[in-house]
């Protein structure tokens, strides 16, 4: 088929274009060099348009009868935590290859090594999800030591 005019190519250009870019890209992330070298997060993660985002709520360390894992050890609960955040992606027919941001509220900032050691066995390590933690004096029980919520982006 010809086309019958210039406009025509342009439109057939524009939509082939939308079509199989931004949609099929997965997340960019990114450590800018003005922002400090960060240590297992990434400063920045840019979501292409029309993917769809995910918010999961923050996970304790209960199980799916609801009760407490691990007791007062910190390793078991951030395991049990990650399983859990590993079970409402799979639910949304992701993973945490398609996380692009983790909040952590912790009870103690001296259980940040730890935590590290359980998140890198779940987590890309080499693109990290962005990240925030925040140390909290308790959290909803007294014997839950960690909470964490995570956005992940899927493409459709």
């Amino acid at each position: 088929m010809a086309f019958q005019r210039p406009v025509d190519f342009a439109a057939l250009w524009l939509f082939v274009a939308a079509s199989s870019g931004a949609a099929q890209e997965r997340p960019r992330f990114v450590n800018p060099s003005a922002l400090p070298t960060p240590r297992g997060y990434t400063q920045l993660v840019e979501v292409p348009a029309g993917q769809r985002l995910l918010y999961l709520s923050g996970q304790v360390a209960l199980d799916s009868a609801g009760a407490l894992v691990g007791g007062t050890d910190f390793r078991a609960q951030a395991k049990q935590v990650f399983e859990n955040l590993q079970a409402g992606l799979a639910a949304a027919g992701a993973g945490f290859a398609d996380v692009v941001k983790l909040n952590y509220y912790v009870v103690n900032v001296e259980y940040v090594p730890i935590l590290r050691e359980v998140r890198d066995q779940y987590v890309n390590t080499a693109a990290p999800p962005a990240s925030t933690l925040v140390e909290v004096r308790h959290l909803f029980r007294s014997d839950v030591l960690l909470e964490v919520e995570a956005i992940a982006a899927v493409r459709p």
